[in-house]
């Protein structure tokens, strides 16, 4: 018997799945901030079934180990995105705890001790300056003002108390110590510009007395984006511009600026948080690096001398943070068939060891939907790019001459990019019979500066024109039923999701998580580092008012006629819980089918294991409801307003 005789036939959407809600949130352990300490490897890792609580682990040899027990949650909110939140030196663990927003300091076996005071002072993005026994990091200071804090470089004495470095700029990162401890190299960049956009690169002499002298502008402006600077082991400063139009690797020899290796390809990723790092260095000469072309990651080294890059086998697609020490490689890898995992490359052997995670145990391949990248027409003659997956359960098929019903996912940010690394999330919804489009929209990172650009006052139309022009070039292929095709979206994809579905006909209903409804008061409302996005995603503030209101879906919400489903943290900062509600009210008091579940202790992005479950589960029993169909009696009822009783 062949297996597709021997499936069961059942219509899409409908399809028994083994890969439930519950199954998704266990397998949400999200890696982050890899750290090599001689022959340690580090890591932190995001715990749904802790609330979200971050903890940093250690392997040494064949043992891993907590080094950060509960209650300690290793996490920084500068920039209420964070990142950057510990540090490993010489078996040293320095750490931010997102509780008291305290810097702690742990060696060997012994309870962390706090180094700060916590409070209104928040850092992040550590570096150890061991000459003069202390930290170097960027310092957020929330006690004149929560919404617009005062952001600086600041050094941290081991022994207690703390001084201002570098002060003056709207927002600071990465401070880079050179090897012989006599240089700091950082960036900076001012409202309104995000760092992707524009930002600087400085460099200074560390005087006597510990402060800065001579600080010396390198590189960077209000056109041109820098990223992560390193200093090699001879001391020669590196680093990522897109002065070119690509996030390109260039080092300041000599005191001049030289490209390393100049392609069509990203180096770097935008700025949303500290610490990543995406090259490092073997020697004087060879850099171990990624880059992305066509939204997919490679690995090479590249010689500094000759340019020449040698791509270094490796089964990953998505490698989004790396770190070199003693010949051996660590990084966070993903593929379509491999979700995000840590692991260590001997780089003389080749050999590959995988030393976690983020989905402990995978469903069987049968059920798991590989995508194919597909480029396609949109809007003014643009090309738009997304990975398509195709519905797919080893024990169902659909009856003949039926067709899926269609997933778009619009991302975040806006300037953020859809990978094809393997989630569970997406496998939910394929596995249940739906086909998933996740769109890499203009203005989306991994396509260089004109893609990204494309975005600049076009939010709200060209992200979702892309989206739009996506779902009718799937049902044109006739690979998705026209008259099923839903749309999701998260923070900016909230926005890009509302928009379509007011100002386009095209999908049957939609589900918003903390997204934007309302770009006006999204300004009034925003925490310190987006507070002026708007000026380039819409318009400068003089310009902007009509713009806001011909694009913000709450002033057209008699257009909104497509049934919605609203998730909302309440302790969100970034998009508050007003975004949601506004637009929720003006949908009942309009007759259209909504519903609205809030979450307590959820912020920007749900971290706890019972919200992953809870949303996941409501999505899917709201879109059967709007298609008439009868979902899983498992799936607790969600309360839809002015649903008619025969839907």
């Amino acid at each position: 018997m062949t297996a597709s005789t021997s499936k069961q036939t059942a219509p899409y959407g409908l399809w028994p799945s083994p890969i439930s809600a519950s199954m998704v949130a266990a397998g949400a352990t999200p890696l982050s901030q890899v750290a090599l300490d001689g022959a340690d490897a580090y890591w932190l890792e995001s715990r749904a079934s802790e609330g979200g609580r971050n903890t940093l682990l250690r392997q040494r040899g064949a043992d891993v180990a907590e080094m950060t027990p509960a209650p300690f949650n290793v996490r920084s909110r500068v920039h209420e995105y964070g990142g950057g939140a510990c540090l490993v030196a010489d078996g040293v663990i320095y750490f931010s705890h997102a509780l008291d927003n305290r810097l702690y300091v742990a060696s060997g076996e012994e309870e962390p001790a706090p180094l700060t005071a916590g409070g209104t002072l928040r850092h992040a993005d550590f570096v150890l300056d061991a000459q003069r026994a202390r930290l170097i990091a960027v310092r957020e200071d929330h006690t004149q003002d929560d919404a617009h804090p005062v952001n600086t470089i600041c050094a941290v004495r081991l022994d207690g108390g703390e001084m201002v470095l570098a002060a003056g700029h709207d927002f600071y990162a990465a401070p880079r110590l050179s090897p012989d401890g006599a240089s700091l190299a950082w960036l900076s960049w001012d409202h309104p510009r995000m760092p992707w956009q524009g930002a600087e690169l400085w460099v200074a002499a560390i005087a006597p007395d510990g402060t800065l002298a001579n600080p010396t502008l390198v590189a960077g402006g209000p056109q041109e984006s820098i990223c992560q600077p390193e200093w090699s082991p001879a001391g020669v400063l590196h680093f990522v511009s897109d002065r070119n139009g690509w996030w390109n690797l260039y080092r300041l020899a000599a005191g001049v600026l030289q490209p390393l290796c100049e392609r069509a390809a990203e180096f770097a990723a935008p700025h949303w948080a500290f610490g990543g790092s995406m090259y490092a260095f073997c020697s004087e000469h060879e850099i171990i690096c990624t880059y992305i072309e066509n939204g997919v990651s490679r690995l090479a080294r590249l010689d500094t001398d000759s340019g020449k890059l040698d791509p270094i086998p490796n089964p990953y697609r998505e490698i989004r943070d790396l770190r070199v020490c003693g010949g051996v490689l660590a990084l966070l890898g993903g593929a379509p068939t491999i979700a995000l995992e840590l692991a260590r490359i001997d780089l003389y052997t080749g050999q590959h060891e995988i030393l976690a995670r983020s989905i402990a145990e995978l469903p069987p391949p049968g059920y798991l939907s590989v995508p194919e990248s597909i480029s396609y027409p949109s809007s003014g003659n643009a090309l738009a790019h997304a990975f398509y997956y195709p519905p797919c359960n080893a024990g169902f098929e659909a009856p003949a001459a039926s067709k899926p019903p269609l997933m778009v996912i619009s991302h975040g940010g806006p300037t953020g990019m859809a990978t094809n690394t393997l989630k569970l999330a997406i496998q939910y919804w394929t596995s249940r019979g739906f086909a998933v489009l996740d769109v890499n929209y203009r203005g989306s990172s991994g396509f260089g500066r004109a893609y990204r650009d494309a975005l600049k006052g076009q939010w709200g139309v060209l992200d979702v024109d892309d989206c739009v022009a996506g779902a009718r070039h799937l049902a044109a292929r006739a690979l998705v039923d026209p008259e099923r095709m839903v749309i999701r979206g998260g923070s900016a994809g909230g926005l890009t999701t509302l928009c379509a579905l007011t100002f386009h006909d095209v999908f049957k209903a939609g589900a918003s998580y903390y997204g934007v409804s309302d770009l006006q008061g999204l300004d009034a409302d925003s925490h310190k580092f987006e507070s002026h996005y708007n000026e380039y995603l819409i318009a400068p503030a003089l310009d902007a008012q009509r713009l806001y209101l011909e694009r913000s879906p709450i002033n057209h919400a008699a257009r909104l006629k497509r049934p919605m489903i609203f998730f909302q943290g309440l302790d969100d900062k970034v998009v508050p819980p007003q975004q949601s509600e506004v637009m929720v009210k003006a949908l009942r008091a309009s007759g259209v089918p909504v519903a609205y579940m809030t979450f307590e202790g959820e912020g920007h992005g749900f971290r706890k294991a019972e919200t992953i479950i809870r949303t996941l589960e409501a999505e899917l029993y709201f879109y059967l409801r709007i298609f008439g169909q009868a979902g899983p009696e498992s799936n607790p009822p969600v309360t839809i307003d002015n649903l008619p009783a025969t839907a």
